[in-house]
């Protein structure tokens, strides 16, 4: 029988994190590895996180280095003279490829592996994943734990024959003939396939697994390899306020950069933080994170300075040297105050909660 292996990114963000966690708790028999893939541009309370979950795991965080004949902290530099110092961008994020994906594919090498992602069930989007055929994601906190590129293979019109065979021989309750009505409904305009996939979903999530499991052993994926998945049975959807709870139950707690710090703004108090994980200069994060790196991290935020040379910019449209004067700072927390303020009715006490695009934009390697 082909060897499977499991593994498990943590970015140093919650979502990981509690992935990590709960896939411990939930299914001690598998296998899994866990890595950190290292740029040498994070905040310590990534490292404070790490270091707690190797406590509750019972085990090491595997570090990868994109560079590993240099230094932790100048890994994300190697790749930065690489390109002639142009600086990652939304729209070119060479950051992701070489310091996440390349490490993880070369430590992953040509083993068929299950790659278990934290993306959660209110979220909608995979991220920046590898395509490598013999690295299957899957998504635990979802109804649905299959990738994009799975349903889509399952699902296509071409196999309904196939399903319907597969269903009649596999499911064995009472929704076999509801599963096999759906099933038989081809997909169309008025019928796409994301409505077809809650339909099915929602009569059984554990039968519909048995299902996509029974067709992939036909096609030469890792799951394929298996002779039992436990996940199969797996019919958890798990959203925000779980994962919070998660992390605070292990002892682990959140990541430090997630805690709310005060700000005065012409006798008007606020609270900013930092809504992901990453390189303390990711060029995702919003303005008023870079305030809070600038009053918070000044170190860091003069490092994040000094790679703005040669014409190239965190920010497309601002230089940070710019945006740290001061009336430009007034201006960034009075919009974050207003920001605020329209979302006063959000019951969480984390700001993740109350920035908009927090985790609307961002790599699944990096953030989750």
């Amino acid at each position: 029988m082909t060897k499977i292996k499991h593994v498990l990114g943590i970015s140093g963000g919650k979502d990981s994190a509690a992935l990590a966690i709960y896939l411990k708790n939930k299914y001690p028999t598998l296998d899994i590895e866990y890595y950190f893939c290292e740029t040498g541009k994070e905040l310590k309370e990534t490292y404070n996180l790490i270091t707690a979950l190797e406590s509750v795991l019972g085990k090491r965080i595997k570090k990868l280095k994109a560079a590993p004949d240099y230094e932790d902290d100048v890994q994300f530099d190697v790749f930065l003279n690489k390109y002639g110092g142009y600086l990652p961008s939304s729209n070119s994020r060479w950051c992701t490829r070489a310091l996440k994906l390349e490490p993880f594919e070369k430590y992953v090498g040509e083993t068929p592996t299950l790659s278990y992602v934290g993306i959660r069930g209110d979220e909608n989007r995979e991220g920046y994943i590898s395509q490598k055929p013999n690295i299957q994601s899957i998504f635990p906190f979802r109804k649905n734990i299959w990738s994009e590129e799975i349903i889509s293979k399952t699902l296509t019109n071409s196999n309904i024959k196939c399903l319907t065979d597969i269903t009649a021989t596999n499911v064995h309750n009472r929704s076999k003939d509801e599963f096999i009505k759906i099933i038989s409904e081809p997909i169309s305009y008025n019928y796409d396939r994301n409505k077809k996939l809650n339909d099915l979903l929602t009569i059984s999530i554990s039968s519909f697994n048995k299902i996509v499991y029974e067709y992939m052993k036909s096609l030469n994926y890792p799951i394929s390899h298996l002779n039992e998945y436990p996940l199969l049975e797996n019919e958890d959807n798990l959203v925000r306020e779980d994962i919070f709870r998660i992390l605070e139950e292990s002892g682990v707690g959140l990541p430090k950069y997630y805690d709310k710090l005060e700000f005065e703004l012409d006798g008007q108090k606020g609270y900013y933080a930092r809504s992901r994980s990453g390189c303390y200069f990711c060029f995702f994060q919003q303005k008023i994170e870079w305030v809070w790196l600038y009053e918070n991290h000044r170190e860091l935020f003069s490092k994040a300075i000094d790679y703005e040379k040669d014409g190239y910019t965190w920010m497309q449209d601002e230089r940070l040297e710019d945006l740290i004067k001061p009336d430009r700072i007034k201006q960034i927390k009075e919009y974050h105050l207003k920001r605020t303020a329209s979302n006063s009715n959000s019951k969480s006490s984390y700001l993740i909660d109350i920035l908009e695009e927090a985790e609307s934009e961002g790599c699944a390697a990096c953030f989750i």
